[in-house]
């Protein structure tokens, strides 16, 4: 906890950002440092609440009190080696997590809750700075291999742990640079890549070994992946974009979410300029998502002549339904920077019809829904016509791509089509394991940190034989249970 009587005291502080005008410019990170004294008053917000629901909240389990208070004393060390006890990336969590942890904060009942997700970053960040963090290889080696497969954050918390535990690991990306979604699926004004490359340096300097532009299951297949490993983690995320089943998706001018950002992304990576795949046009986001709001501003960025951000179902309302009580995360209305900085958002819409003219979308026709008694209902008298130059589609993901690794290894599916795992991370193949996306199905990066903690435990039991010495989550049962 932090003072006694602090949320009395203090109200809650958002962190600083760039002027739009200014951060329209470029693709920087817009969220600014915090001094110390407001990180001081901020953590000294976080009340005796006796049992806490933030740390339940925390897929983690972060000892979130622990490191308030240490924050809150000056003690900003301690509060380091308070949070990475059990959470291995901070600096990912800090800038790109959506915080269920400061939904099920117990301020967050009445007033506005702790700036959690902040408070992580300025720990690291100055933890970085005052060097902390460095290399901590692992003082023996078991002799046992273990091959991960994705470079996201679940593949990067397994390699983690289990090189901690002596294991020699090797990880594997198909992608030319390291990070996975982390790299290509994150705008850099949420978070810049040396981000991912500082991390990287670190795991490289205590032992774990990264292999880029290795497609698995062509070069070397899954089974022989397998043959020349003691043990496998799946960490491919579930990157396979919901499509949109109209007649006319073939037109030129449709894009999904990930290949638009993907692009954008190695664009800037190459400093290539603003121009982009938006310059010029005028845009429509299908989807009222993160990755929906994270295409919109990268297309504000490329400078597009119009961006209408569209979502299907309706407004949602400002405050908590009665069916949505505290602790549960609240569906509400929200505004992300990006909806911020500019654009046009739509609820309640369904496409009906996309136009083309010439091979080339130019417009999409669609009418006004609502819901009612928990159906759809059309409303044909509001149809009408929206022209359009590019059309992202960011209606969500469907799972992992599975297709080659089920084909080689027989890997079980579950009904969604994820990676089929038990309680222990194991999939239906012996010695392969999965995590994060991967089984679970798109969520969110601090469970990918989780699963990947996680599995490496079931890892670790698996090579060894033994009870693993890896931490657990952060919290017991029954809110540790998956």
């Amino acid at each position: 906890m932090g003072k006694t009587t602090g949320f009395l005291e203090w109200n809650r502080e958002a962190p600083p950002k760039r002027e739009k005008k200014e951060r329209l410019h470029d693709s920087k990170e817009f969220i600014l440092p915090v001094v110390p004294e407001q990180s001081k008053r901020q953590a000294g917000r976080c009340m005796d609440c006796g049992v806490p629901f933030c740390q339940q909240g925390c897929p983690l389990g972060n000892p979130i009190p622990d490191f308030n208070e240490h924050v809150w004393k000056g003690r900003w060390r301690e509060a380091y080696l308070s949070l990475t006890s059990t959470n291995n990336f901070p600096e990912f969590t800090g800038r790109l997590c959506p915080a269920p942890c400061e939904a099920a904060c117990v301020l967050a009942v009445n007033q506005d809750p702790v700036t959690i997700e902040q408070i992580e970053k300025e720990i690291i960040e100055r933890a970085f700075q005052e060097g902390w963090v460095h290399a901590q290889p692992p003082t023996f080696r078991t002799g046992k291999t273990v091959a991960i497969v994705g470079s996201g954050p679940a593949g990067l918390a397994a390699a983690a742990q289990l090189n901690r535990a002596g294991h020699t690991v090797t990880v594997y990306e198909k992608d030319d640079v390291l990070g996975g979604l982390l790299r290509y699926g994150i705008p850099d004004f949420k978070m810049e890549k040396w981000v991912i490359d500082r991390r990287v340096k670190l795991l490289e300097a205590e032992g774990v070994t990264f292999k880029t532009g290795v497609a698995v299951g062509t070069s070397p297949t899954w089974a022989e992946l397998k043959a020349s490993h003691d043990a496998v983690v799946l960490g491919i995320g579930a990157r396979v974009g919901r499509e949109l089943g109209l007649p006319g998706r073939e037109l030129s001018g449709i894009v999904q979410a990930m290949d638009y950002l993907e692009a954008a992304n190695r664009r800037i990576a190459s400093q290539a300029g603003a121009h982009g795949a938006a310059t010029g046009k005028r845009v429509i986001v299908l989807g009222g998502g993160d990755t929906g709001s994270d295409c919109l501003g990268t297309a504000l960025r490329e400078e597009a002549a119009s961006v209408s951000q569209i979502e299907l179902m309706p407004v949602p309302p400002t405050a908590r339904d009665v069916q949505n009580p505290w602790p549960q995360w609240p569906l509400v209305f929200r505004t992300s920077s990006s909806q911020e900085e500019g654009g046009l958002r739509s609820f309640g819409f369904l496409t009906k019809r996309l136009v083309g003219e010439n091979g080339a979308l130019v417009a999409l026709e669609g009418v006004e829904v609502t819901l009612e008694h928990g159906k759809l209902v059309e409303h044909e008298a509001t149809r009408r016509r929206i022209d359009v130059d590019l059309l992202i589609l960011a209606l969500g993901f469907t799972g992992p791509d599975t297709a080659t690794l089920s084909q080689q290894l027989g890997v079980a599916l579950d009904p969604r089509g994820n990676v089929k795992v038990d309680r222990q991370f194991a999939t239906s193949v012996p010695g392969v394991f999965a995590a994060g996306d991967a089984m679970r199905g798109a969520s969110l990066i601090v469970w990918a940190i989780s699963d990947g903690r996680e599995a490496a435990r079931a890892v670790d039991t698996f090579l060894t034989g033994e009870p693993s010495t890896l931490p657990t989550r952060g919290h017991d049962t029954p809110f540790g249970g998956r």
